[in-house]
């Protein structure tokens, strides 16, 4: 693993922070290069060196954050669903700022494409196993269920200022899930 130059480190959180914040201000499609430069306190050329344009900028900062989302996955493949997504439901807290400006910015529908995608990938191989009670139910029509579920919970929970603990949620939700897997 190569060692990140700290300057080049900080210049990068300062320019995803700015895009983050800016997005919670007005649509994507009204932010400029500038803008985010003005923000972050550096400049054009910075944001260029390390990124193609806004897009991309917003693109790398999803993937970081769907990346992290897999690694926890990864982390609790063995852990039934309740302490499996306490992890998860922690992640979402810590960064709140993100995930709500992502699920509230109409700039940004390619986060939930993308939410939704990895969802489907995690939830594959258990909708796959499927026994009991779901067991002849198409297998496409269940991980759809699950997946809309799952988002759709996040997003209310999210979108409601967390209005209840991580392990609240976590416990919730595992035992929904539970229920339908």
């Amino acid at each position: 693993m190569t060692k990140v130059d700290r300057r080049i480190a900080k210049s990068q959180e300062a320019i995803k922070k700015a895009l983050i914040e800016l997005m919670s201000e007005k649509n994507f499609d009204d932010i400029t290069i500038q803008d985010i430069s003005d923000r972050a306190n550096v400049s054009r050329g910075t944001i260029y060196l390390h990124y193609v344009d806004k897009f991309d900028l917003l693109d790398k900062l999803i993937e970081e954050h769907i990346s992290k989302m897999g690694e926890i996955c990864e982390a609790v493949s063995e852990a039934e669903y309740i302490e499996a997504n306490l992890p998860w439901f922690e992640y979402l807290k810590k960064h709140y700022f993100f995930f709500s400006t992502m699920l509230a910015s109409k700039g940004a529908p390619s986060f939930r494409k993308q939410f939704v995608e990895f969802l489907i990938e995690e939830f594959k191989n258990e909708v796959d196993t499927l026994k009991g009670k779901n067991q002849g139910l198409n297998h496409d029509i269940i991980l759809q269920f699950i997946v809309s579920s799952y988002v759709g919970i996040v997003e209310w929970w999210i979108m409601n200022g967390m209005p209840y603990p991580p392990h609240v949620m976590a416990e919730q939700v595992g035992m929904l899930l539970e229920r339908n897997l």
